[in-house]
């Protein structure tokens, strides 16, 4: 492949993705290390990608968080192998959370295709959705965030302190394996956090992008959840860790 091949190549990745890795794209690419590296510089250089340690960033991603549509498009059949999973740890008659965030909408899409459940929610994509019969939907006040869509500050707050929940689905911007899940903005978090609190069962889904990047607030420890849904596979050191805080893996199949 060409240097300009492979260049055009690296954008059209960076714009299905956003965010990636060197061995990724050399995975990608059939290239090497410092190959990948000069084509980075290049494309720094010309304004078409955003280089960073051990990767690169779209040119529209500006360090800052990623638009909803965007997300929403990214690892959708992920995300739908994991809303699957998440659904079948649901009953009738539960009162279930369901977060803001794309692979968190998804789940909350499976979940309004059944009857005899009641969902709350501060994701305003899954409020545009039309609930089954016998399937009630209820949104959490609050401002809205235009880059997430996602009700946040006192009025949601105020809601979710409210409410008591079986089952709360959490997402995530970004995962720590040592430490736990981050976002990228405290309102987010603090909502995060109150539904964690009112939850009997909690449960992280996310799929394996968010593994491979970091976010600056962590809302919750690893021992808050009981479970995790991901199409990533944690290394065994990894695996211990979450096993030493109580926390099941469930893996889609794929």
């Amino acid at each position: 492949m060409f240097a300009q091949e492979r260049q055009l190549r690296i954008v059209e990745l960076l714009k299905e993705r956003a965010r990636l890795s060197v061995p990724e794209l050399e995975a990608a690419l059939g290239a090497s290390p410092a190959t990948i590296r000069r084509d980075l510089s290049f494309l720094e250089d010309a304004g078409k990608a955003l280089r960073t340690h051990g990767g690169a960033l779209a040119a529209d991603h500006g360090g800052g968080e990623i638009p909803y549509g965007r997300k929403n498009r990214q690892e959708a059949g992920a995300k739908r192998a994991i809303a699957d999973l998440a659904a079948a740890m649901v009953a009738k008659g539960d009162s279930v959370y369901v977060d803001s965030g794309t692979t968190a909408f998804r789940v909350g899409v499976k979940l309004l295709s059944r009857g005899g459940i009641t969902v709350f929610t501060n994701s305003i994509p899954l409020l545009s959705e039309e609930p089954a019969p016998g399937c009630r939907l209820i949104a959490l006040g609050g401002e809205v965030r235009a880059v997430s869509l996602a009700m946040v500050g006192h009025g949601a707050l105020a809601w979710i302190r409210s409410v008591r929940f079986d089952v709360a689905f959490i997402g995530a911007s970004g995962i720590d394996a040592g430490r736990g899940p981050c976002t990228t903005e405290l309102g987010e978090a603090g909502v995060k956090s109150a539904a964690i609190r009112g939850a009997r069962r909690v449960v992280l889904v996310a799929d394996a992008s968010k593994w491979r990047q970091s976010a600056a607030i962590r809302f919750a420890e690893w021992r808050a959840f009981d479970d995790v849904i991901t199409d990533y596979r944690p290394n065994p050191h990894d695996l211990a860790n979450l096993a030493r805080h109580g926390v099941r893996i469930h893996n889609p199949r794929k």
